[in-house]
């Protein structure tokens, strides 16, 4: 009989809790987790002055690259940026300061490529809080001009599936439990340190950050913003897994990306029809 390795055992029970947790299915097969999304990962692209800082995107817990990205990124590269991603924490499950370490030599190694002497840094969910850790306490801040959070984990979920996650095979579920040790300690002042700006989308409609408002980040207005989308498209019905395909979401990460300072909390993004 042939013995299945620990790496695929552990990868097995992430999918299964993946489904739980978010109802989505993780990818089963490394060649398929590898591939970057549509417009990432050209090592040879060199911002420009309109675009002068390459945005690394960072995907959620039990996603991968490709698949959290697959409309974002096409459209961020089309708009001229240099775009950049990386899967890590097998399938997002280690412990949050773990990856945060990953996250800090994937910086490093893009400003290497690019010349650039920052990043800007668009999360979803789990990827928009991690970024936090490498800020604050692994030198980041003087990396990150833009930190852009689509529904982020800033502080926690209620969500009970984060907990029993955590208790199986996510480390990074109890990190992201409301209250936890992980989570205090980021949180204690400064929330939000000096260097990067911050903007943080949430929806009323999220399942997974519970409630919607722990994704909002306390700080001057002058460098923290936080998007609730109904606020100015109360017909836009996104929820948690979704949030990085919306055309809304997209316009409020171009608008942040686009100007010195977060985005503009009087921006008006197309609803659509």
């Amino acid at each position: 009989m042939r013995l299945r390795s620990p790496r695929r055992i552990l990868a097995a029970a992430t999918a299964a809790v993946a489904f739980a947790f978010t109802g989505t299915a993780s990818p089963a097969h490394a060649d398929v987790t590898d591939v970057p999304p549509v417009g990432a990962n050209d090592w040879s692209c060199k911002p420009d002055a309109a675009h002068p800082q390459p945005v690394v995107l960072v995907n959620g817990t039990f996603k991968t690259m490709a698949e959290n990205w697959a409309t974002l990124s096409p459209e961020l590269a089309d708009a001229g940026y240099c775009i950049f991603a990386f899967n890590y924490g097998t399938a997002a499950t280690e412990p949050i300061a773990d990856s945060a370490a990953e996250l800090r030599d994937f910086v490093g190694a893009v400003l290497g490529a690019t010349g650039a002497r920052k990043v800007d840094i668009v999360g979803h969910s789990q990827g928009g809080m991690m970024p936090r850790y490498y800020v604050k306490f692994l030198g980041g801040a003087t990396k990150v001009d833009d930190l852009v959070g689509i529904v982020p984990s800033n502080h926690g979920t209620s969500n009970p599936l984060a907990l029993a996650a955590g208790a199986t095979v996510c480390p990074s579920c109890v990190d992201q439990t409301a209250g936890s040790d992980l989570l205090q300690k980021l949180n204690a002042d400064p929330e939000t340190p000096v260097g990067p700006d911050y903007t943080q989308i949430a929806t009323k409609y999220d399942e997974v950050v519970v409630p919607y408002t722990s994704s909002f980040l306390n700080g001057p207005d002058a460098y923290v913003t936080n998007v609730l989308l109904q606020d100015k498209c109360p017909l836009d019905t996104t929820e948690h897994d979704q949030a990085t395909k919306d055309q809304v979401v997209a316009q409020w990460v171009k608008n942040a990306l686009g100007r010195k300072g977060p985005a503009d909390h009087r921006f008006q993004p197309y609803c659509g029809v």
